[in-house]
């Protein structure tokens, strides 16, 4: 497959591979620590076990447990964590961490994921379309830029325009564990954190070396897969490291090997190609019993080819995108249980969009070259201890303030004009407490566990002022069987600088590309597209119930039942999601003008920036029949509640061990544009997430034997133009797994795993598409395309 090779493969991190592999061969061998804590880690239902803190003792344990959604060591978080540990992400056969987001039923597949057709040609708008060929985290389909994705705690940088965060430039192999809470975090983590947070955690050390290979393709034809990984570490006296590198090429699936887009022109890609180097370094050293550094460095370089096809133009997009992230900190042991901590961020995200365009009827062909790139800088320091102690312990305080810098620039290469160019800053400060009022030791009757938490963030922008978000927990166990949590919060997203920045454009279309019949031969309509610089933040309320089961009676069942609640304003979207039915479908009428006056078209002109013609014919007023506003505007409000429900149950059979894992999602969302329209639902329709989403399945285990089966069920989506609600999509993945010891014979620590994704090979459900030549007709965002996947693994570790 052509791609565009822009460095020699895995240069950037051979530096640091060759440093890890010289301390390596002064180590000593031992068996990887991550895997050995992968017993003691809590099921995706239930919370996280706080730290154990030995009273009275000079000792310090400096590897302590942090648990995300609470800044507080060994905190309580009142919000339910889904954890997936690396041991888990094995067993059901994931080879990125973007298969793993998009296996939680909590998360949406829509936004920035390689399966989202491209160019939005299918609708939906920007957000909701493929571009650097990452993952985004998407919690409730609030969008990539409303959930706040960490490395270890720290931001990362925002890739191509839409603000998302790749959590797949990650390597797999230093994962240690992915914790997901999904409620809002914005007055512990501040912008973003509306849908919830995501934190990918390392492991911390690393013992010998590692190597890995994995192929794989899709049995209808296409996604021919070719991985390879090597692992390397070591620890030593009071410190250790990790570091991986990943060399990996995708073909791309065309639309001529799927039976239901044949009728598409030719070439088109329903998934991208695309070619992968990630490397990534993690390091930490403890001096002495009080102070412990560490840094965290990632780089993902990835290329991609896409086609398709549009109103007679053919385009050929080959994009090039690079994700930097250089994480130093600092953790310092003071007397009486405090701890100072001090840390800093420089991330990079570099999406270079290379495409031709060519003209079918004419052969005549144009080229774009665009870099959208985003830069951020982050400082805090902090500090966490106990504040007065009470019968049931110790009342904690977190507190911390800093500093946080985005830049955006998108730059024409061909003209050298940067079209955007914005920077914003953010001054923060934040406290939060964690008060337990019982414990277990003090036997009342009825309250097995009482606790209560607060948290509060101030931040200070430089574009739009000071917001505030507060946020509110209780933790109340009657037994020792039963957890009920209970939060309320307020949380903020900052308009990203793209939608802020971005010049204002106007377009002239024909009215079909609007989704306009019975117009004139020589009609036209006027279209302005961009940013807004008076755009307010969107703030959001959030609120969530929780009851955790945990009987004592069966220690292998744990159980868990969420409502949820998020009623966000001033929400920053396109306010015609889908422009192929801006003409013809009723919820955008009040952005649509039909037959304006001269006025109104001048109107329209004066606040473009450019104005380009797509229809081949000069601008005529007389011959435009409508003005189409696609700007980016602060609308009325959506509201999105539901429910989640999870459960895991391990048992010991005569043949070996056997968990069950399920988890559901049930989504209601809807969005009100503007105040006194009548709101129209967003979950269950095109292009949103489904109702209902679930995985269901079980893992056998024996010896170094495991296997696992896995049902993955979305419910259907209706289609707002002809009010069809499509099939519901459910598939069946298997995997196999053998894992020999680490110790004896020339095999030892060997693994090979099959991997088989949609089993019976079902086909996305479909619907009726108004531009079949040049729309795929299924959801992208809900239902792949990819069909059965068959992959093979093996790995071996010295």
């Amino acid at each position: 497959m052509p791609m565009i090779e822009r460095i020699s493969k895995g240069s950037f991190v051979l530096a640091l591979l060759m440093t890890s592999a010289a301390i390596a061969q002064d180590s000593r061998e031992a068996v990887e620590a991550s895997e050995a804590r992968e017993d003691a880690t809590r099921p995706s239902a239930g919370p996280v076990p706080p730290m154990a803190r030995v009273q009275g003792s000079d000792a310090t344990e400096l590897d302590a447990v942090t648990v995300t959604g609470t800044r507080i060591r060994g905190g309580n978080t009142p919000s339910p964590v889904i954890t997936l540990g690396s041991e888990r992400i094995r067993e059901e056969g994931f080879s990125d961490l973007g298969e793993v987001i998009r296996s939680v039923p909590q998360n949406f597949s829509g936004g920035q994921n390689p399966g989202v057709l491209s160019g939005n040609i299918s609708g939906a708008g920007n957000a909701n379309q493929n571009m650097t060929g990452g993952s985004g985290l998407n919690l409730r389909g609030l969008g990539a830029d409303a959930t706040l994705t960490l490395l270890n705690g720290r931001r990362m940088a925002y890739g191509g325009f839409t603000q998302s965060v790749d959590i797949s430039a990650i390597p797999v192999e230093a994962v240690e564990r992915i914790e997901i809470v999904a409620d809002g975090a914005s007055a512990i983590y501040g912008s973003d954190a509306v849908g919830g947070v995501g934190n990918v955690v390392l492991k911390r050390d690393y013992d010998g070396v590692g190597i890995g290979a994995r192929l794989g393709a899709a049995t209808q034809g296409g996604l021919s897969t070719r991985e390879y990984t090597v692992t390397t570490g070591a620890t030593w006296s009071g410190g250790g490291m990790i570091a991986t590198y990943k060399d990996a090429s995708v073909d791309p699936i065309y639309s001529d090997r799927r039976g239901y887009t044949e009728q598409l022109v030719d070439p088109s890609t329903l998934y991208p190609g695309s070619d992968l180097r990630s490397g990534l370094l993690s390091a930490h050293q403890s001096l002495g019993d009080a102070v412990e550094l560490r840094v965290d460095a990632l780089r993902t370089e990835r290329d991609q080819l896409h086609h398709y096809n549009w109103a007679g133009r053919h385009s050929v997009v080959t994009p090039h995108t690079m994700t930097t992230l250089v994480a130093p900190s600092a953790e310092v042991w003071l007397p009486n249980d405090w701890s100072l901590s001090v840390s800093g961020a420089f991330g990079r995200g570099t999406h270079d969009q290379v495409r031709r365009e060519t003209i079918t009827t004419t052969g005549v062909t144009s080229i774009s070259d665009v870099c959208y790139c985003n830069e951020s800088r982050s400082h805090e320091i902090g500090a966490e201890g106990p504040l007065f102690a009470l019968p049931a312990g110790d009342a904690r305080v977190a507190t911390g303030l800093g500093q946080r810098r985005n830049t955006f620039r998108s730059t024409n290469h061909v003209t050298g004009i940067n079209t955007v160019d914005g920077s914003e800053s953010a001054r923060f400060a934040y406290a939060e407490i964690d008060v337990p009022l019982v414990a277990p030791a003090q036997g009342r009757a009825g309250i097995e566990r009482l606790s209560v938490t607060a948290a509060a963030r101030a931040e200070d922008y430089s574009s739009f002022g000071q917001v505030t978000t507060p946020k509110l927990g209780l933790i109340y166990g009657p037994s020792p069987d039963m957890t009920l949590k209970a939060s309320w919060g307020r949380s903020f997203k900052a308009p990203t600088l793209f939608e802020r920045y971005a010049s204002a454009d106007a377009w002239l279309y024909h009215p079909s590309s609007f989704g306009g019949t019975g117009y004139a031969a020589d009609a036209a309509v006027l279209a302005v597209t961009g940013g807004n610089r008076d755009l307010d933040p969107e703030r959001a309320t959030t609120r969530s119930v929780s009851l955790a089961w945990h009987p004592s009676a069966l220690p292998g069942l744990e159980a868990e039942l969420t409502w949820f609640q998020v009623a966000y304003t001033s929400r920053v979207i396109q306010p015609i999601a889908n422009p192929t039915q801006a003409l013809s479908s009723a919820l955008y009428a009040p952005f649509v003008d039909l037959s304006p006056p001269l006025t109104a078209q001048q109107a329209l002109l004066d606040r473009a920036d450019t104005f380009r013609s797509a229809t081949g014919m000069p601008y005529d007023p007389d011959k435009i029949a409508a003005l189409v506003y696609l700007q980016y505007v602060n609308v009325a409000r959506q509201d999105i509640r539901g429910v989640d429900v999870s459960g895991t149950y391990r048992t010991d059979l005569a043949l070996g061990s056997l968990t069950l894992r399920g988890s559901a999602s049930w989504l209601d969302s809807s969005q009100q544009t503007i105040p006194g329209q009548a709101a129209y639902d967003l979950s269950g329709t095109l292009f949103s997430p489904a109702k209902l989403n679930a995985r269901l399945g079980g893992v056998w285990k024996r010896g170094g034997f495991s296997g696992s089966t896995f049902f993955n069920h979305s419910s259907g989506v209706t289609n707002r133009l002809d009010a069809v609600k499509s099939a519901s999509f459910t598939t069946m993945d298997l995997s196999l797994r053998y894992a020999t010891d680490r110790q004896g014979g020339v095999l030892a620590g060997s693994e090979v795993a099959l991997a088989v994704d949609n089993v019976l090979n079902r086909d996305p459900p479909q619907y009726q598409v108004t531009a079949p030549l040049y729309v795929a007709p299924y959801d992208s965002s809900n239902y792949s395309p990819i069909g059965r996947f068959v992959s093979l693994s093996v790995a071996k570790h010295w």
